[in-house]
């Protein structure tokens, strides 16, 4: 059976990033451990979907990305590797078990928060009061800005994660010029400054045709495009990052096992988080261990499937804070191979091709490129 990729927190992964960038720009007490160069100001642009293996022989797709990457080297997301986890790791610095943003869903409250898809009257705050480095910076009089949709403006996910700088909305459909004269003109406020810019369709036509599929291949282009285009507007004296918040696979429709279709995996499951690539199960007390042993003897070598413990102890989440560990699920099961386990209670994901969350180079893997 093959091993997981396990995220080197503290060394090399997205929460690293900002503290890094953090530790240039003067901020005490942070440690440039991704060796980024030495900078007055940062525009970070992060290409939600866009995984340092998704790069693979698209030199005629994407040059400039492409022609990047050969003198970069990849990072990893967290675990799991989805939107809501990776993006508040990467505006708090943390890893998953100390900001507690635990997938995409996951335990909270009782029942299950969509951290894509906020419960009404729900604050951010109220899942993640630590500061973010934004608010850190901000401190410090470093000139923080985000250039993201402005439909996510005071969004949980984003008072989760990014608060603290500067909210720069734009229309989901906006055009790149706009999107780069507003970076543009961020990263020139203030004697030091860090802007973050958020793409967001390479992730949905990922979701929706797969990533071997035209449609995918477009919004490549399309992104390899826009960064050149905000790399040549930047000033010179301004370092652009590009990365990612995960990598995808797709994954086929007969390689799809519907949990609800077999009663041993139901069993003693009273929640079923996460999704597809990477199931977080929360079940009755004292139950765990039987949980893990049918699940894992029904998937086999196509999962790996580890209690919250022995996942904690493998380093999955890094250290767990103890107020945190019950938004974790009790079972965590992560797809080794191709498949991805459905559910019933999210029949939206059943129309989805590309998926990720899971362990696997593929989806854990995310470029870390200097423009």
């Amino acid at each position: 059976m093959s091993q997981p990729l396990v995220p080197a927190y503290g060394t090399s992964t997205l929460a690293d990033l900002l503290p890094s960038v953090a530790a240039v720009l003067g901020l005490p007490g942070r440690d440039n451990v991704l060796a980024l160069p030495p900078m007055q100001r940062f525009v970070v642009l992060l290409v939600d979907g866009l995984g340092w293996h998704l790069l693979d022989g698209r030199e005629a797709i994407a040059p400039y990305l492409c022609g990047l990457r050969a003198q970069a080297r990849p990072i990893t997301a967290g675990v799991p590797s989805t939107t809501a986890t990776s993006i508040t790791s990467l505006g708090t610095g943390l890893a998953p078990g100390q900001h507690g943003v635990a997938g995409y869903t996951f335990r909270f409250g009782g029942g299950l928060l969509n951290a894509l898809v906020w419960q009404e009257g729900l604050s951010g705050l109220d899942v993640q009061p630590q500061l973010t480095v934004f608010e850190r910076l901000a401190k410090t009089g470093v000139h923080c800005s985000t250039v993201t949709p402005a439909r996510f403006q005071g969004s949980g996910l984003t008072t989760c994660a990014l608060r603290g700088a500067n909210f720069l909305g734009v229309s989901d459909q906006a055009a790149a010029e706009r999107r780069v004269e507003l970076a543009v003109q961020a990263s020139e406020a203030g004697e030091r400054s860090l802007v973050y810019v958020y793409d967001r369709d390479l992730d949905h036509a990922g979701h929706k045709a797969g990533v071997a599929s035209p449609a995918w291949a477009d919004e490549l282009a399309r992104i390899d495009r826009f960064a050149r285009q905000l790399r040549a507007a930047l000033h010179e004296s301004v370092g652009l990052i590009i990365t990612g918040d995960h990598g995808m696979v797709d994954v086929p429709l007969d390689q799809r096992l519907s949990i609800e279709q077999h009663d041993e995996l139901t069993a003693d499951v009273q929640l079923i988080g996460g999704e597809g690539r990477l199931r977080q199960l929360y079940v009755r007390p004292g139950t765990e261990a039987a949980v893990q042993a049918r699940w894992a003897d029904r998937l086999g070598a196509e999962a790996w499937v580890l209690t919250r413990g022995e996942a904690s102890d493998a380093g999955w989440f890094g250290p767990i804070a103890p107020r945190l560990a019950d938004r974790f699920g009790d079972v965590v099961v992560a797809m080794a191979g191709q498949g991805a386990l459905m559910t019933q209670t999210q029949p939206n994901e059943y129309t989805l091709v590309g998926m990720h969350g899971s362990l696997t180079a593929a989806e854990l893997t995310v470029p870390l490129l200097i423009g």
